[in-house]
């Protein structure tokens, strides 16, 4: 079940790199949605079953809550690893972006994309509900995914072909992710802080890159009833779930 959900997020990243080559002015509502689904889940279900599955404490602090801020943190040293990469390497002798930094930051999408994967995996490990729940927010991550990998490797003066590959890369990459799942059986207390880690990394994504970019030029009424209406949607899933 796990690989065949994971499926969607190669149907949905792929969809994000075709968009990219064709962006229209409804991006920023997609992204809003995006961002809405993704808080919906770290906050109503993966980080209550993160808590329940690790519920160890260390220095009067849960387990999963430590980890979820350091999975916060990680997300953000990588990011800004990569912004100064950027910064330092952004562009050669004649003034043009290095194609190498364009890929860097795609493979490290590839590899998010594989956690991704794995995360999908896990969460079916714990249950149906929050597996579905996790995969929906993966799969509408992934779109986003896709469309920046794209992007990011031909903003950078790569060729069509190589922007192409690593779009391939970073959809297949969450079905072997979950694939890997397949062939052991995770322990209660490391999935919960698993899980842990990987929300934070999640909501980082979401308050860091997705939203602010959805927002970015069109700061719209109808940006924000979607990024709302995904956070509700997640909370009807997991309603029902229970």
């Amino acid at each position: 079940m796990a690989v065949f959900v994971a499926l969607g997020a190669f149907l949905m990243t792929l969809a994000g790199g075709w968009t990219a080559q064709r962006v229209t002015d409804r991006r920023h509502l997609v992204l809003g949605l995006a961002g809405g689904l993704m808080l919906g889940v770290v906050g109503l279900d993966l980080l209550p079953e993160a808590l329940e599955a690790a519920g160890d404490e260390v220095f009067g602090v849960p387990e999963a809550l430590l980890l979820f801020v350091a999975g916060f943190l990680l997300a953000h040293l990588v990011e800004r690893l990569l912004a100064a990469r950027r910064a330092a390497h952004g562009a050669d002798e004649h003034g043009r972006r290095s194609p190498q930094v364009g890929l860097t930051a795609a493979a490290a999408m590839v590899g998010h994309s594989a956690m991704d994967g794995v995360a999908i995996g896990a969460a079916f490990q714990v249950g149906g509900g929050m597996g579905t729940a996790v995969a929906m927010a993966v799969i509408a991550h992934d779109f986003a995914d896709g469309f920046n990998t794209y992007t990011l490797t031909s903003l950078y003066g790569n060729a069509r072909r190589r922007a192409v590959a690593m779009l391939v890369a970073d959809a297949c990459a969450p079905v072997l992710g979950a694939a890997s799942t397949l062939l052991l059986t995770i322990p209660e207390q490391a999935l919960g802080a698993y899980l842990g880690l990987f929300g934070g990394a999640l909501l980082y994504l979401a308050a860091a890159e997705i939203l602010p970019e959805a927002h970015h030029e069109h700061p719209a009424r109808s940006t924000l009833l979607c990024t709302v209406a995904g956070a509700a949607f997640i909370w009807l899933v997991v309603g029902i779930a229970e």
